[in-house]
């Protein structure tokens, strides 16, 4: 606990399909239990998992199958970068 408070889980998910999409659309997002929920089936699926609180709360100001909007367009790809090298040194 922090200050008295409870810290409450939150976690979006984005993905992206090269054959329809403009752009990475929010796939998923929630706190608590559906944060958990939501991280357990990534990790069921091996994919990679970037814990970025900023980065969650503006996500999930947007509505499911959202496009990200371009100006998150910097954020997003320095995450995605992120991911591939992992995913390379893997």
């Amino acid at each position: 606990m922090k200050e008295g408070k409870l810290f409450r889980k939150k976690a979006a998910a984005i993905g992206y399909d090269l054959s329809k999409d403009k752009a990475p659309r929010l796939l998923a997002k929630g706190s608590g239990i559906i944060a958990e929920k939501i991280i357990e089936k990534a990790r069921e699926h091996d994919i990679q998992i970037k814990e970025d609180k900023d980065l969650v709360e503006v996500l999930a100001t947007l509505d499911l199958h959202e496009e990200i909007p371009e100006s998150m367009y910097k954020a997003v790809a320095q995450l995605l970068a992120e991911i591939y090298r992992i995913n390379a040194r893997l």
